[in-house]
């Protein structure tokens, strides 16, 4: 789940201005949570406390009705809506907030389970579906002692994504669904050595980089775990009621 928020803020300050230099400053004054990391937290507080994961999406969302980056279109007046229903999206906001729901799942039925549920109240095309059942299915094989080939091949065998890429065909091209970002976050996981290996190759894609590096981060936390320092220097970026739920979430999973 912190992988997530971190890849989130670290990206945050790139997303419509993006760049491809390796070697950025992780967290500045410029950086901030976006909608990615309060859906994030909204899904694992659902989870946590038996909530409808429609209604506490909705909620936190309408607690921040102006995170930086705002939210897009759809979901911004799902957002806004009284009475918010789904509305067939397959664009990567499914895959960036089911984090919480993998490490929080008991089998790995489980984990699909709540990914689908997570997705379905706002993103409920089959593609996004997919995209967060993907990304769930990377952390839940994570946790489970997978190494990285594991995980992938895993991944590539229920989805059906290609992950054989190059850099060219990814490098600074903006792709805001799941079947255009979740292959790329996955092929990103496979060139990576270690966590901030992995965020940085993600935010200086040129790409999405606050979702990618989202995605990229939670699976990476999985993985390689996520250092000590980079935990500390993301925490103030986050409101006190956020972080009472990412608090109680790592009592909960530890």
């Amino acid at each position: 789940m912190l992988g997530a928020i971190i890849g989130d803020i670290a990206g945050s300050r790139f997303e419509f201005n993006p760049m491809n230099r390796y070697h950025f400053e992780l967290f500045t004054k410029e950086c901030d949570f976006t909608d990615d990391t309060i859906c994030t937290v909204a899904v694992a507080d659902a989870i946590m406390n038996e909530k409808d994961f429609s209604e506490c999406v909705h909620e936190w969302c309408r607690r921040y009705p102006y995170p930086m980056g705002g939210y897009g279109g759809s979901f911004a007046r799902w957002v806004h809506s009284d009475e918010p229903t789904p509305y067939k999206s397959y664009g990567n906001g499914a895959a960036m907030r089911v984090s919480p729901a993998a490490w929080l799942a008991d089998s790995r039925e489980m984990a699909l389970e709540f990914a689908a549920k997570t997705a379905a109240i706002t993103h409920n095309h089959p593609e996004g579906i997919k995209g967060a059942q993907t990304v769930a299915l990377a952390i839940y094989n994570a946790r489970q002692g997978m190494d990285v080939k594991a995980v992938l091949d895993n991944c590539v065998k229920f989805s059906g994504y290609n992950i054989d890429l190059e850099l060219d065909d990814v490098q600074n091209k903006f792709d805001e669904t799941c079947q255009g970002t979740v292959p790329v976050a996955l092929w990103i996981i496979g060139q990576s050595t270690d966590f901030e290996d992995a965020i940085r190759r993600a935010v200086s894609l040129g790409a999405d980089a606050d979702t990618l590096g989202a995605i990229v981060g939670s699976i990476a936390e999985a993985i390689w775990g996520i250092p000590e320092d980079i935990k500390q220097a993301v925490v103030p970026y986050l409101t006190d009621e956020m972080k009472e739920v990412v608090e109680l979430f790592y009592k909960r999973i530890s």
